[in-house]
């Protein structure tokens, strides 16, 4: 009966949201394909085989995944992995990092016809939600066939997702968190607040947030150089990377840009809009500030640049999944949607690399900006605050090297979440985790005959 219900109230919102949907599709060229898997005709599961599902929503949620999928593989090698994402972003990222080792589709629809259909074709043993996005109908035909959902690197934003959740009471807990079979959080907070929305207490675990594990470490990243020969970004430029950006923010940059590079004529500027549907957008922008942009997808790196980067030029990443190389070659970064409110972008990737970096007060999706802000990295109110930071990063590298070291030592020292996940995921299914790294899971009831 609950199901028909939410089936009427997702055929309503589907109407009332089929313009924005057109729009999307006809100007942006989003959710164009894949309708026959989002409609529950995802690939089919043959033989014997267990299946461990793991879904991430969009870009970082599956950027998140990947050392969780490699550790799965490493504990469990008699299961088959598989993943799904809801958006093309996502999907294209779960291609990218997963494919031809693991099969990639799309996430069904929550409705329940949908949901049948998936999960009779694929029949998984587990089901891996990354940080947290729950549908009913979803948790009612896997809670029916006995299928266990776990949620990993979760967390309850008190701007929007948790407020929502609390306001539907006891209803919550009945549709969703009462029905989850573990939960590992990122901190305290998220812990207490799964638990007031019903979620059993003791299947909460505090297991920290993974993408510190999955953020790439080192001095250089693979292709970084590559990059620097196709735009002509040589040793004696001083990167600044505006990464993740949002609406307006890179008006504001690109404001404050000439003065900064009167200034520092060694000073150079890449801009990487967060959404690829803006990179148009942006490149309007660029020229409108009477700049020449140079766009990365025009600059190939089987053709390096004979001449390089001027200061009259500005870089436009309109690529996906080059944004690391981009932090690799800067001298310091700005990670957006930050000094609009629209929850930042993720901060971690360019702390890890040992770059200086610098964040707006909108960090509402990571509350690990705290933590960063504490070690290494600096937030800032406007951006006033934040030419002002460059200018003491550009006048002084050595300060800056100072504040990106610290940066990547806090980094490395909240590593783990993913190896607490996995135990986490083998005690659901019965299994005892690995002790040694690179070894397997074994049978709970083996582990127990041998120490006895």
């Amino acid at each position: 009966m609950i199901s028909i219900f939410l089936d009427a109230i997702y055929f309503v919102g589907l109407v009332v949201g089929s313009p924005l949907w057109l729009y999307r599709m006809l100007r942006h060229g989003r959710y164009r394909s894949g309708w026959g898997q989002r409609l529950g005709s995802v690939p089919v599961r043959y033989g014997l085989q267990p299946v461990i599902w793991i879904h991430g929503v969009s870009l970082g949620e599956v950027n998140a995944a990947r050392t969780l999928v490699a550790e799965l593989h490493s504990q469990l090698p008699d299961f088959r992995i598989v993943s799904s994402s809801t958006t093309d972003t996502g999907f294209a990222a779960a291609q990218r990092l997963f494919q031809p080792d693991h099969v990639v589709f799309r996430w069904p629809l929550d409705f329940s016809l949908c949901v049948r259909r998936a999960l009779s074709r694929m029949r998984p043993d587990l089901v891996v939600l990354i940080e947290g996005e729950v549908w009913p109908n979803f948790l009612a035909g896997c809670n029916k066939r006995q299928i266990p959902v776990v949620v990993v690197n979760a967390r309850l934003g008190g701007d929007k997702g948790y407020p929502r959740y609390k306001k539907l009471g006891r209803l919550a807990g009945r549709l969703i968190f009462r029905r989850l079979a573990a939960v590992g959080v990122q901190n305290q907070l998220y812990a207490e607040r799964f638990a007031s929305l019903g979620t059993p207490p003791q299947k909460i675990h505090i297991t920290g947030m993974m993408k510190f594990d999955t953020a790439k470490a080192g001095d250089n990243i693979e292709g970084a150089d590559a990059l620097a020969l196709a735009l002509g970004i040589n040793q004696n430029h001083k990167l600044v990377v505006a990464g993740g950006t949002g609406p307006g923010e890179e008006k504001m940059i690109l404001d404050i840009w000439p003065k900064l590079v009167e200034r520092y004529p060694e000073a150079r500027l890449a801009i990487v809009p967060r959404k690829p549907e803006r990179f148009d957008e942006v490149f309007r922008l660029i020229v409108a500030a009477g700049q020449q942009a140079l766009r990365r997808s025009q600059a190939q790196d089987e053709a390096p640049s004979a001449n390089e980067l001027s200061s009259g030029q500005i870089v436009l990443g309109d690529t996906m999944g080059e944004l690391p190389k981009f932090y690799s070659l800067a001298s310091c970064v700005f990670v957006g949607r930050s000094l609009v409110p629209m929850g930042g972008s993720d901060m971690i990737e360019s702390a890890a690399l040992g770059k200086a970096t610098a964040f707006g007060p909108h960090t509402f999706n990571f509350p690990q900006a705290d933590g960063l802000a504490d070690n290494g990295c600096v937030r800032v109110d406007n951006i006033l605050e934040l030419t002002k930071c460059f200018e003491v990063w550009l006048q002084d590298p050595a300060i800056a090297e100072q504040a990106g070291r610290q940066a990547g030592d806090y980094v490395r020292l909240q590593r783990g979440a993913t190896r607490r996940n996995v135990e986490m995921i083998c005690h659901v299914l019965g299994r005892a985790p690995a002790v040694v790294p690179g070894s397997i899971a074994t049978e709970q009831i083996q582990q127990q005959a041998a120490n006895a």
